[in-house]
């Protein structure tokens, strides 16, 4: 299938680790030019080389701090330097720190800054993306989200808030952008294998005999603590959400806006 993407602009924001990374992939493939905007600059330039060396016509990487306005200003006065308009952006940022906490052993500090990337990392990226995507041909926008926000865990009360807010302004956005033909869409991964989840899986003690690769010792974990199985009998590999995001913010998807698309191994939810 043609997803229309040969030659497209693409923004991907967190695009340097895990979700947002497999997102870059797949642009790449689908011979998209590609700018990557994140915090790590080791982790860009490795991911700027993948994405030149499966296909991408033309990739670069931005340092960005997304928790900052002028950062993420900065990095769109760079995008529009290469570009005169842009067809996709994806913000893939999210609080990585998946630890039990219950509410109570929040504090203020904590909420916000579970929220400035969470979800006001996107306010700001939409924001300083608007006049290059209303210049753009054709335009999509694709905020990944959480299938959390539909099954609620107590330890994650911050983070699922948090992504409940992206995914509410996602619908907002999809309704004030139609006019301008811009879709918006939220991909929400459910039990995953991100960098966050391997980083909690790592911490745990040894006699639980966890491998933090292992798919399948994933989802044991995630049934176990976060009362989140799939029907699948494993957790879901970064590379699985790549080819939605590139559909969702591709061409070939014309006519579907203000949708929450889970890919979550199978639930009742």
């Amino acid at each position: 299938m043609d997803l229309g993407l040969g030659g497209a602009t693409v923004v991907v924001s967190g695009g340097s680790k895990g979700m947002g990374r497999a997102a870059v992939e797949c642009f790449a493939r689908e011979g998209a030019r590609v700018a990557v905007l994140a915090r790590g600059k080791q982790a860009l330039d490795e991911t700027v080389a993948r994405a030149l060396e499966l296909g991408a016509p033309e990739a670069y990487g931005v340092v960005t701090d997304l928790t900052d306005n002028a950062s993420v200003t900065a990095a769109f006065d760079e995008v529009c330097g290469a570009w005169s308009a842009l067809n996709v952006l994806v913000n893939a940022a999210g609080p990585v720190d998946v630890g039990l906490r219950p509410f109570e052993q929040l504090d203020d500090d904590e909420w916000q800054a579970t929220f400035d990337i969470g979800t006001l990392s996107a306010v700001r990226t939409v924001r300083a993306a608007l006049p290059l995507l209303r210049a753009a041909e054709w335009a999509r926008i694709v905020n990944v989200s959480a299938h959390s926000t539909r099954r609620q865990s107590p330890g994650l009360v911050a983070y699922t808030a948090s992504k409940a807010a992206l995914t509410s302004l996602t619908k907002n956005l999809s309704q004030s952008l139609a006019p301008d033909g811009i879709l918006v869409n939220t991909v929400s991964p459910g039990s995953f294998l991100s960098e966050g989840m391997k980083g909690y899986l790592r911490a745990l003690p040894p006699e639980r005999g966890v491998d933090p690769e292992s798919l399948t010792d994933a989802m044991r974990v995630i049934k176990e603590d976060f009362g989140h199985p799939a029907f699948l009998p494993r957790a879901g590999d970064p590379s699985e959400i790549g080819p939605v995001i590139a559909f969702v913010g591709s061409k070939a998807n014309s006519y579907m806006t203000g949708a929450d698309i889970n890919v979550d191994g199978g639930s009742d939810f």
